[in-house]
């Protein structure tokens, strides 16, 4: 069973993958794409997951991988219909992410209405810093975060952008999903969302208190 990791060496063992799209208004104008009014939600498997250390490996069915830098919540506490103002003390944790993206795949799919899981779920397309506790980030709604690739500024997230805040996406999935220990969410992507490469460098930094960095392959 894969497990993730905190920076004070504990450890938990991961549920599911839930992973919230056009959450910043930017990104989803960049990709043309309707700003719905609950979240949009997809899912990845655990064998997705990647973590910090561990290279990048781009799927060879695909010639258009994209970065796509969020903040992630670790649930400690799971509970189904869980009310928007006791949401954030259900979380054990905040990590970075990279939910890369297969985007030639995904456009493809988009195109014939069919679903887009083999763009979002391949190996290695759920990277994973390691997590602090909530009691090192105090105020995650007002975190921001970077994603640097080669040494350039590629993204930068401000998490007050939000079109659906954090309390808001727990209160949503456990209305429609039972949450449990161990799930994790993928909190959605700011704009700057591009093309990696062979041999890119992708730096991971939120506020002062957390950096992930990933090679690729």
């Amino acid at each position: 069973m894969p497990t993730i990791h905190f920076t004070d060496g504990s450890q938990l063992a991961v549920a599911n993958i839930y992973c919230i799209g056009r959450n910043y208004a930017a990104h989803a104008a960049e990709l043309g794409n309707t700003l719905e009014p609950e979240p949009v939600v997809f899912l990845k498997p655990t064998s997705a997951l990647l973590h910090e250390g561990s290279a990048i490996t781009l799927p060879d069915y695909s010639n258009d991988v994209h970065h796509e830098a969020e903040l992630v919540l670790a649930i400690g506490l799971g509970g189904k219909h869980i009310a928007r103002d006791a949401a954030m003390s259900h979380v054990a944790g905040y990590a970075l992410g990279l939910d890369l993206t297969a985007r030639d795949l995904q456009t493809q799919a988009k195109n014939k209405g069919l679903p887009w899981a083999v763009a979002k779920g391949f190996d290695g397309s759920a990277c994973l810093s390691r997590f602090i506790v909530p009691a090192q980030l105090p105020e995650p709604q007002a975190a921001r975060f970077s994603l640097q690739v080669n040494g350039q500024i590629r993204q930068v997230g401000d998490c007050s952008l939000m079109i659906h805040d954090l309390p808001a996406i727990i209160a949503y999935l456990s209305s429609r999903f039972t949450l449990q220990p161990g799930d994790l969410i993928y909190t959605g992507t700011p704009a700057g969302v591009a093309a990696i490469q062979a041999g890119d460098v992708l730096e991971l930094a939120l506020d002062d208190v957390l950096k992930a960095r990933f090679e690729v392959a």
